[in-house]
């Protein structure tokens, strides 16, 4: 159906909505949900060619990324988190690290969810002496539960992943495990008691 064909509701102010309108509204917002991996994909893609000085392109630190994370026998959640850490440098340059745990959390442990948010401070180790930052900006969180898990994920899959000789799974390697991931939120102020979207019949 066109967009000009769904339903619409009238109402100009939310005060004014009907239970039935609210239906419309609630059907629409499943719909959109479910092209979530979608549009996550696509977002992924517009990562290619963008190098922004380094050896290889961010499509390919991100897949490099993922792919040493999936051989050393991490879980769906663990490489999908690896292969999206870096997923807001197009629109988040500032602040990408935040952009990528936002879009994440509602579907990751508390963990991935923290490792990603702070991956961009643990990173800054490896080369913050050179653009006239403190390297050791991540020892304030020294002592936190997640430490050791963020510094090991920059350590051992993110600051090596810039190999332009490297052998990387392609992104449809890792699609499968995107839809799954992403399609089972664990949190959202938009979940019942139960870990359920609301059902749009009964909005």
């Amino acid at each position: 159906m066109s967009a000009n064909k769904q339903p619409r509701t009238k109402f100009a102010a939310m005060v004014d909505g009907t239970p039935e309108e609210w239906g419309i509204i609630m059907k629409s917002s499943l719909d959109h949900f479910t092209g979530l991996p979608d549009r996550v994909l696509a977002h992924m893609e517009m990562l290619r060619s963008d190098f922004g000085g380094f050896a290889v392109d961010r499509l390919e630190h991100s897949l490099q990324t993922a792919t040493r994370a999936a051989e050393d026998g991490r879980d769906d959640e663990y490489v999908v988190c690896a292969l999206l850490h870096d997923i807001g440098d197009t629109l988040g340059p500032l602040n990408h690290a935040g952009i990528a745990a936002a879009i994440l959390q509602p579907f990751v442990v508390e963990q991935n969810y923290w490792m990603v948010d702070k991956h961009g401070i643990f990173q800054g180790y490896y080369f913050f002496q050179y653009v006239g930052l403190d390297k050791n900006l991540r020892d304030q969180f020294k002592g936190h539960e997640y430490f050791d898990y963020t510094e090991e994920f920059c350590r051992k899959y993110d600051q090596c992943s810039f190999d332009s000789s490297y052998k990387s799974m392609l992104l449809s390697d890792f699609e499968p495990a995107l839809r799954r991931v992403l399609s089972t939120p664990k949190s959202s102020i938009y979940l019942d008691e139960f870990g359920n979207a609301p059902n749009a019949s009964t909005a």
